[in-house]
């Protein structure tokens, strides 16, 4: 029945292009998107967690060495545009989610850690925090537990241009209430925008069951998060719908039990993989079953070619999990695995099948580039570090305005289990690893990292060393000192929170 559904599915998708074909080629070679040519499209935003560069095997540019099967996530790959050079704003959740939600980096935003319970926070001066930072060389910013109400999100934007707008799932931008990760009552997405917000863990271990339900073959756990993504898609819509399907897959602790993948997976890996690693490539396939769910839902629904679908990451993946050769790093560092993530746009008849751009895009641009296609350009907020890549979408040309930059002023792992900590950071190592207050800036093929405790550089090209092991900024100087001017110019511009000089320890 899967197999059967798959097919249909592609087969629809087949005859969407065909029938809209004209209209694709008339938009591919114009010089810029203009919206009026089409209806406004529904956008279907699929975000899930902590997916790796390389976990999704079908993806461009990885090494495919994931065992995990995702044959939805293949088709939509098939379907629709890949971007081989697309970024999170962040190596972590919760800025990067702030970051996507307003079109503003996480420097301008001040928030660039994830969020805590109220009781956790702390301020510059607290003694508790500074303690914090013993024999470290910098202390960084109190960690910000609120994204702003003031702050104007895409679901605000867009509910201006007269779009139904929905969240199911992960929040994550606000100081959790009761239980780890729970809404706030004061700073949920409801009081940012969206008219239907659905808080559910869904099939999560975060949800308390550890363990899956017992499954027959071909069975899947029941996620309540997938069905009220698809509740909100069949029901009946008097607008353009603008619906964020954010999911808590594949982030830790992954769901055990599901027996039947499990065992599908230990015999593909002859023996090779961890058991925590064959649970993670069942936790990718379930996560891939419930993307289908919600594809099948806009099938059903008949409105596949009335809508705009992007999937994509928050960050890099866990290192002790996910597939990120052959980059450099993990979730938590500014080494190209901790932020370089897979994207995929797929509107039928409009952005061309089975494509790959190699432009690099960051989630910031989704703000304008919705608003852009949702009408609006010329009503966008100011201030935005992103810009609009809809003629990314449509084939014509696009240039950078600004290079692309990002803000970790925050040692990590917390606490003492820092000194435990891999010092180097590699490839695909499966540990954890130190990383350090830094910042980083890509401009064309070229990328710098400054370390704010040592005041020194690195400096990489992308397109001769995506491993990120031959650092330039000795035979580069002058590429290295012009990009880090550049740098420090978009972090004070964007009032970011320096982090200060322990005077305890110097």
């Amino acid at each position: 029945m899967k197999d059967i559904k798959l097919l249909d599915r592609l087969g629809k998708l087949i005859l969407l292009t065909f029938c809209f074909l004209g209209t694709y080629l008339g938009v591919k070679g114009k010089s810029e998107f203009k919206q009026e040519e089409f209806n406004k499209p529904n956008i279907l935003l699929i975000y899930v967690d902590d997916l790796g560069y390389g976990d999704i095997a079908m993806f461009p540019g990885g090494l495919g060495e994931s065992i995990a099967e995702a044959p939805n996530i293949d088709l939509l790959i098939k379907s629709g545009m890949s971007f081989t050079n697309a970024y999170s704003s962040a190596p972590l959740c919760s800025p990067a989610r702030a970051a996507l939600l307003t079109g503003k980096s996480p420097a301008r935003l001040g928030f660039e850690f994830v969020t805590k319970f109220e009781k956790d926070t702390l301020d510059w001066d607290d003694e508790k925090w500074i303690a914090l930072f013993k024999n470290k060389k910098l202390i960084s910013p109190p960690i910000t537990l609120n994204l702003p109400l003031e702050e104007v999100t895409i679901a605000e934007g867009l509910k201006e241009l007269g779009y139904e707008t929905g969240l199911v799932g992960k929040w994550h931008v606000a100081a959790h209430h009761k239980v780890y990760k729970g809404w706030s009552l004061t700073h949920g997405p409801a009081q940012q925008g969206f008219d239907t917000a659905k808080e559910t863990f869904g099939s999560h271990p975060y949800n308390g069951n550890q363990s899956s339900p017992e499954l027959k073959y071909g069975e899947y756990p029941d996620d309540l998060l997938t069905n009220e993504a698809v509740s909100f898609i069949k029901k009946e819509h008097n607008n353009p719908f603008f619906l964020m399907v954010s999911h808590y897959y594949v982030h830790t602790p992954h769901l055990k039990g599901m027996q039947w993948i499990e065992d599908k997976y230990r015999a593909k890996s002859k023996g090779e993989l961890s058991d925590e690693m064959i649970r993670y490539a069942a936790n990718i396939e379930l996560l891939d079953h419930y993307v289908g769910q919600v594809l099948d839902a806009l099938d059903e629904s008949g409105l596949r070619e009335k809508t705009m679908v992007i999937f994509t990451s928050d960050n890099g993946g866990h290192p002790s999990y996910a597939h990120h050769a052959p980059f450099r790093g993990s979730k938590w560092n500014l080494y190209e695995a901790g932020i370089r993530i897979p994207m995929v746009v797929s509107w039928p008849g409009v952005v061309a099948a089975n494509s790959i751009k190699e432009v690099p895009v960051i989630q910031t641009d989704f703000f304008p580039t919705f608003i852009e296609l949702a009408g609006g350009i010329e009503n966008k907020p100011k201030h935005l570090d992103g810009q609009s890549i809809l003629p990314l979408f449509v084939g014509g040309p696009f240039e950078r305005e600004k290079p692309l930059f990002w803000y970790f002023p925050y040692y990590h792992p917390e606490g003492k289990a820092y000194d435990e900590a891999l010092v180097d950071i590699g490839v695909e190592d499966g540990e954890i690893s130190q990383t350090r207050p830094q910042a980083a800036l890509r401009n064309g093929s070229m990328k710098i990292i400054y370390f704010f405790d040592t005041d020194q550089v690195e400096l990489y090209d992308l397109s001769s060393d995506p491993i990120e092991s031959n650092d330039l900024s000795a035979v580069r100087p002058w590429n290295a000192k012009l990009m880090k001017e550049i740098l420090m110019e978009r972090l004070y511009s964007s009032h970011a929170r320096l982090p200060r000089i322990n005077t305890q320890t110097h």
